[in-house]
């Protein structure tokens, strides 16, 4: 099991948080996201590696920046 954190940008409120966390959650072998919408921070946990490119083109895709992170 493999756990990465990003903190993402412009995220707002609950949807925003549901977004990121749907579009996240699609990306193949992760297991679970967690979103701190005080902070940014995401969580990623996954059963294998995850390319950070692809967490910042899910999250992109739902609306919002990766400005740090794996």
């Amino acid at each position: 099991m493999s756990t990465a954190t990003y903190t993402v940008t412009g995220m707002t409120c609950e949807h925003c948080v549901a977004s990121v966390t749907e579009e996240v959650g699609e990306i193949a072998g992760v297991t679970g996201v967690a979103v701190d919408l005080p902070t940014g921070a995401v969580t990623v946990t996954s059963d294998g590696d995850v390319a950070p490119e692809a967490v910042r083109a899910a999250v992109e895709e739902a609306g919002y920046e990766v400005t740090a992170g794996a």
